[in-house]
């Protein structure tokens, strides 16, 4: 054989290869790519930038109806409005505040209004060595008895705090305890987990341990 034809039969060759493969690819003989994972979609609190409760101070700022922090029009005035209990020693809340459910602190130690309010003056609160304070200023009044999660809280490791890293080009707003926590039954309700990050790429087989750590 000489030369041109082992050109011929060479390119001949390679005619049938490439068209061996388009018929493969066109019949899909190596079956599809494995169809990525559905993005799961997000409850819409895991991307809502507003706090679960709206604190008073918010509320002044936002010049909405106060009447219901309004303690004076209904209580009288220097005089201490009286707190019944029952058998067990548990407070019983008044019809007029049936709205509020008492607890705060494990064992009921600390459910009695006057150990936060301030019974000769009910718009303010007192804290613990006797300061008192605005219903609007009632973070330092949970501080004094949570000391290290007010510690955590200046720092800014616990709550909301926005804007800006860099005071220099503005400040920063840090959510009071009551933008999240009832101050009557302050425990946080559990919640779903927000799903894990997407892969945005087909998984052929389950990641090993060591594959997500990178």
């Amino acid at each position: 054989m000489n030369q041109q034809d082992r050109a011929s039969a060479v390119l001949a060759a390679l005619t049938v290869a490439f068209a061996a493969l388009t018929a493969a690819f066109g019949l899909n003989l190596w079956g599809h790519t494995p169809p990525l994972p559905p993005i799961p979609l997000v409850e819409s609190w895991v991307t809502n930038t507003a706090t679960v409760r709206t604190n008073y101070a918010d509320l002044i700022r936002m010049k909405a109806d106060l009447s219901d922090f309004d303690c004076y029009g209904c209580h009288e005035k220097k005089k201490p409005p009286v707190l019944k209990f029952d058998a067990d020693h548990n407070i019983v809340v008044p019809e007029e505040h049936k709205d509020i459910v008492m607890g705060h602190g494990r064992h009921n130690r600390n459910n009695v209004c006057y150990n936060c309010h301030d019974e000769s003056n009910l718009e303010l609160v007192q804290t613990r060595d006797g300061r008192e304070l605005k219903l609007s200023e009632s973070t330092p009044l949970c501080g004094s008895c949570h000391g290290p999660t007010l510690r955590d809280w200046e720092a800014g490791v616990h709550g909301r705090t926005s804007g800006y890293w860099d005071r220099a080009l503005g400040p920063i707003d840090r959510k009071p305890c009551v933008s999240c926590h009832n101050p009557h039954a302050p425990r946080f309700p559990s919640r779903t987990p927000a799903p894990g990050p997407h892969p945005l790429r087909a998984l052929t087989r389950p990641m090993v341990a060591e594959e997500r750590s990178h």
